[in-house]
Parts: C-alpha cells; structure tokens; sequence
C-alpha cells in the first residue's frame, strides 16, 4: 500500500511530512532515511541537497514523530514514488511509500 501527497508544481519548494504517531505509539524516531526511484526505477537514497531523477531533497527533518521532507524541483507529469523509512527507538524499522504527481500550475 502507498500513500499520495498532494501534488506540486515543478517551481515550488514545499514540505511534505510523514505522522508516525500512531503507528509508533509510545517510541520515538531514532533515525530516517528518505528514497525515490531513480530514471531506471531503482530506489535510491535521497539525501538532503541531492537531486535524482529531476526531483529534488532540499532538506529533511524529524520533529517529535513527525519526519518531513522539503521537495523542489520535478519533471512536469511525472509522478515520482519516495520512500520513508524510520528506525525506532525499539529497534523496530519501517518504511512507508509515498506518491507524487508534478503538475505545472
């Protein structure tokens, strides 16, 4: 199963945040890893400052059980698939895919 965000317009720069709260419960976020698929659909990690495949990470946050991603940059029509993948702070890991169109505006 993969969510979707809202769609953005290549010339934007916007945040796009991931709630885990009521997945984790009581843990907290030990460490996040963004990805997307790159020109060949290979999943690929997204650093912040990296652009792959036309999209851009400009930055990446945690905030309490809240992990954000700031995105710029993107192919018009293409929708991009990114991946956010969190350990805990029970050891446990897990990834949630995401969906994003990028429509010109």
């Amino acid at each position: 199963m993969s969510f979707k965000w809202p769609p953005k317009d290549p010339d934007e720069v916007l945040d796009y945040s991931v709630d885990w709260s009521r997945f984790i419960g009581v843990a907290t976020i030990a460490s996040i890893a963004w990805y997307v698929d790159d020109a060949d659909g290979v999943k690929t990690l997204f650093t912040s400052g990296s652009v792959i495949n036309g999209l851009q990470n400009v930055a990446q946050t945690i905030s309490g059980k809240v992990t954000t991603i700031n995105l710029g940059l993107g192919t018009a029509n293409m929708e991009y698939k990114i991946y956010c993948l969190i350990s805990d702070s029970t050891g446990s890991v897990v990834e949630r895919v995401i969906r994003i169109k990028i429509k010109e505006q």
